[in-house]
């Protein structure tokens, strides 16, 4: 159980963290937006139940094999969400952002390949992370392509 709470605090934490030192700012609000753009108050909660789902899989993962193809997909999607924020919101880089994206998407897949024949439940706590950040990815586009 310690081990899950260190995955815990520490993929919520370091989130938090960066969501709250990495803020959208007078920057983005002036952006143009689609229409489809979810209130402010969506990104937190959404992004918070995401990082316990995406905690819980990785200790899962971590428990039976930690240094596999499953879980080096798990750090490679965590590094590329990590980065993203700062390189959208800090930087300013609406583009990179979105290549970031691209990337978070194919590890947030890889791990579910590999995980859906191991752990079912690992693998099905990343499917909704897998939809958001599809969202996101078209949010992301469409403010590019907009601005």
């Amino acid at each position: 159980m310690l081990q899950l709470l260190l995955f815990l605090v520490g993929v919520v934490g370091i989130g938090w963290l960066i969501g709250a030192t990495n803020l959208p700012g007078d920057w983005y609000a002036a952006l143009a937006k689609p229409a489809f753009v979810p209130p402010n108050w969506a990104f937190p909660v959404a992004w918070t139940l995401l990082y316990i789902m995406i905690a819980i899989a990785g200790w899962r993962t971590f428990r039976r094999e930690p240094s596999g193809k499953a879980m080096l997909a798990w750090a490679a999607q965590l590094a590329l969400n990590f980065a993203w924020s700062p390189v959208m919101f800090t930087m300013h880089q609406i583009g990179a952002a979105l290549v970031i994206l691209v990337g978070m998407f194919v590890a947030i897949t890889s791990y579910i390949v590999i995980e859906s024949s191991r752990d079912r439940l690992a693998a099905a706590l990343f499917v909704p992370y897998a939809a958001w950040v599809a969202f996101a990815g078209v949010l992301n586009a469409a403010i590019w392509r907009l601005n």
